[in-house]
């Protein structure tokens, strides 16, 4: 099957785990752990002592002592990228759920690089020996965003050192190429070399404040293209609903390669028309793990149940579409690229991986009452593509899910929607902030 090729090829690559990553800068390496492997087995086996049996039935569980799982934005320091590893061990049954954002930063450079060698003959639309691109960035101080920006630094040539790390800053304007942030990047094909160069790059921030705005990216996309005309050759996005914004405004008319991220639906449709390519996260695995690790914590059983171990239902993931960092107490989706040679097999975003979408007996699995809340209600991936995944395995895991849509710019417009904990069984965060896990971890111990 062309996508588990693609997911084996994406795993050689390389295994680098982000914070989304203990106490690792976006661009470190920790040591990965696969299912089966001495550290996982290690983890279930620590996690299986502590792990105390289900609550007896009417036996009251303070709210601080409920499961908790962080999904899509992991607890850490936006400036350093360091791992609030306090909020990821604030209880017993506290996990994290995302994906290999460095892996899969590397891979959507790498499909970009890909992409320019392949088509080097076409792709200098005004022939002047530069392949020129903008980058439009989804949040200068989210830890998925500054992988992002890294890797196509990184694959392009044009990444430039700061305090040991890529630079993941926005460059502003670069028509000369005599920036700081970046530097001109090189390609070498059939003999001749090609500069590449990071014409502009901002973050795309609306005037309300909130961040990943494709908004702001179709206008940007308007400014840069008046500035530098056929000097764009690539457009690269931190997301698809960025690069879909460009794509649609101008990107698509101009026929200029879009690269994008999370191969939402109308992304990896649009490849046909023309878009260049996307990155899947797995978000059918991250959308049943989140809400897996609840379950297994709610039963009292060993974590890895219906992970790495099938469950009395059959459901089991495979080594190779996830992995496991004992350290980190994080759970990582692996990545995919999406590209014209594979995306009709990533055209239903929402479809839920076939391995683990068994029902579970009701009868030993009771229904369970769970908090989760969207950071942006207007947010493309998560409100298109991982929330109705999360409404599919909800049902299929028994938990009765309460989703909240926060505004995209302010914790309280979430935290106020969690007035009475005391009503839930278990919770799953997706903060505004990543620095901001005490926001919702002092309402719980109160």
């Amino acid at each position: 099957m062309k996508k588990a090729l693609s997911v084996a090829l994406a795993c050689s690559m390389a295994l680098s785990l982000v914070a989304c990553g203990g106490g690792s800068k976006p661009t470190e390496a920790p040591t990965t752990a696969t299912a089966g492997d001495t550290t996982t087995e290690a983890a279930a086996d620590t996690t299986a002592a502590d792990s105390a049996a289900a609550p007896e039935a009417g036996a009251e569980v303070a709210n601080k002592d409920k499961p908790l799982v962080w999904f899509n934005r992991q607890p850490s320091s936006s400036a350093t990228g360091q791992l609030d590893m306090t909020a990821l061990n604030f209880n017993k049954d506290t996990y994290y759920v995302g994906f290999d954002a460095n892996q899969g930063a590397e891979l959507q450079g790498i499909m970009v690089k890909d992409y320019i060698e392949k088509n080097i003959d076409s792709i200098d639309r005004n022939g002047d020996g530069i392949i020129g691109y903008v980058l439009a960035i989804g949040d200068i101080g989210h830890n998925d965003s500054i992988a992002r920006t890294r890797g196509i630094r990184k694959a392009l040539g044009t990444a430039v050192e700061k305090d040991g790390n890529i630079n993941s800053d926005p460059v502003g304007t670069n028509a000369d190429g005599t920036a700081t942030v970046v530097q001109d990047g090189s390609i070498e094909v059939g003999g001749k070399t090609y500069v590449v160069r990071e014409l502009a790059s901002q973050e795309m921030k609306n005037s309300a404040g909130a961040t990943w705005d494709a908004a702001t990216a179709g206008n940007a996309i308007g400014t840069w293209s008046s500035s530098f005309g056929d000097q764009i050759d690539v457009v690269a996005s931190n997301n698809d609903g960025m690069g879909m914004s460009m794509f649609n405004a101008w990107s698509k008319d101009n026929k200029v390669p879009t690269f994008g991220y999370d191969a939402n639906s109308d992304a990896v449709a649009a490849i046909a028309e023309g878009y260049g390519g996307t990155i899947s996260q797995h978000a059918d695995v991250q959308a049943y793990l989140t809400l897996r690790v609840l379950r297994n914590a709610l039963d009292g059983v060993d974590i890895d149940t219906g992970i790495g171990t099938a469950d009395d239902a059959g459901n089991v993931l495979s080594s190779d579409v996830y992995v496991y960092k004992a350290d980190e107490r994080s759970y990582y989706a692996l990545n995919v690229a999406v590209t014209a040679e594979n995306y009709t097999d990533f055209t239903d975003s929402t479809m839920v991986y076939a391995p683990v979408s068994n029902q579970l007996d009701e009868a030993a699995h009771a229904t369970k009452n769970v908090w989760l809340n969207i950071y942006n209600s207007a947010d493309n991936f998560l409100g298109s593509t991982y929330q109705p995944l999360l409404q599919k395995y909800d049902k299929l895991l028994n938990l009765k899910v309460d989703y909240i849509g926060g505004d995209g710019q302010t914790e309280s417009n979430i935290t106020n929607r969690l007035g009475n904990p005391s009503q839930y069984d278990a919770f799953a965060i997706n903060m505004v902030k990543t620095d901001n896990a005490a926001s919702y971890t002092s309402l719980l111990e109160q």
